[in-house]
């Protein structure tokens, strides 16, 4: 099989004059090379695409691809994390990890708690500010945990997320507004563990791998998983392995981990932040359907190490998951969905 690889790598954009914060969901060379000797280990054919604009004018060319391993993250908009996702549904091309609509929908932290929570999963009480003038008070006491509504990587997260006095919340929202031109949330902050669950598959057949508890430690910004303590998180924070049998609480955050990721439709692999509240009782924050693949530095990888399976091992699995969605060529022939439509198909639209 031919794989594609579809990502957006820091270095590009640094060069063409992004900064630091504007480029730090984006990956390494060594992430891309490390993907794609898995791939080539596993016997697959690659071919390094790159962004999103490269992708678009290979597809004009007329390549094409078995399926596109996609990790690329997109640079604007609430859309960003769906751009690659929606050109290659119209060129009828599989590709690793969820749709457009998961993507858009959970990259929107807001969006993403209000279906949940509608499904019955527990999530802290929340507020979405979009203009601190308008604004109405929070309806839960403090303290308030307060971020971009639509960043990763902790971007935005510092310790001063934590605000513990109700008039204290305006001022720090207009500084999120003004740093990153979107709307923020504000949380009830939960005091109590924090975990993250690691997921496989997809519906029905997706599976908990395990759970990674997180440690600060004492030079780490406090309280909270900040985008400085994952930067530099070899040194800051201490990830332990929990075990679900022997613990009740990493049970029930592993519950609701596989309930949540079934719920938004998530796909092949990724994972979900887990948080206690003040009497221990776990709450979904946030997943992410798009999780780093770094095999030292990111979370997955990192709990895929702690339970003794190999990088090779994971890419494995998540190429196992996303071709089962490869369906075969309509009996009339030509390219996919456009068999019926030879000059679409000529014309590689």
């Amino acid at each position: 099989m031919k794989i594609g690889i579809t990502f957006d790598l820091r270095e590009d954009y640094l060069a063409l004059g992004y900064d630091e914060a504007e480029t730090a969901e984006f990956d390494r060379p060594d992430t891309i090379a490390a993907i794609e000797q898995a791939l080539q280990a596993l016997g697959y054919q690659t071919d390094r695409i790159g962004n999103v604009m490269s992708l678009a004018h290979r597809l004009v060319a007329g390549d094409r691809w078995d399926l596109v391993f996609n990790i690329a993250e997109g640079l604007r908009g609430f859309g960003r994390e769906a751009q690659v996702p929606v050109l290659l549904e119209a060129y009828d091309i599989p590709y690793t990890f969820s749709d457009p609509l998961v993507m858009s929908l959970t990259l929107h932290k807001g969006l993403t708690k209000r279906v949940i929570r509608d499904a019955g999963v527990p999530t802290p009480d929340f507020l979405v500010v979009e203009d601190v003038g308008q604004a109405e008070p929070p309806g839960f006491d403090p303290p308030y945990f307060v971020k971009p509504v639509a960043e990763g990587t902790g971007k935005g997260v510092t310790a001063a997320s934590v605000v513990r006095r109700r008039e204290e919340l305006p001022p720090r929202c207009a500084e999120l507004l003004d740093a990153y031109r979107q709307p923020v949330l504000v949380e009830e902050f939960l005091p109590g563990r924090e975990f993250t669950v690691g997921l496989i598959g997809t519906g029905m057949d997706a599976a908990v791998l395990g759970t990674i508890e997180l440690h600060l430690r004492s030079a780490a910004e406090a309280l909270v998983y900040s985008y400085q303590n994952k930067e530099n998180c070899e040194g800051l924070v201490e990830y332990r392995l929990v075990d679900a049998g022997a613990d009740a609480a990493v049970r029930a955050a592993e519950a609701i981990a596989l309930k949540a990721w079934r719920v938004l439709g998530c796909r092949d692999a990724g994972r979900i932040d887990i948080r206690c509240d003040a009497h221990g009782e776990p709450q979904f924050i946030e997943v992410n359907p798009l999780a780093g693949l770094h095999p030292e530095h990111s979370d997955l990888p990192i709990l895929c190490s702690r339970i003794g399976m190999s990088y090779q091992m994971l890419i494995r699995q998540i190429m196992a998951s996303a071709r089962r969605r490869i369906t075969p060529p309509r009996a009339t022939g030509g390219f996919g969905r456009y068999a019926a439509y030879p000059r679409l198909a000529a014309a590689g639209k």
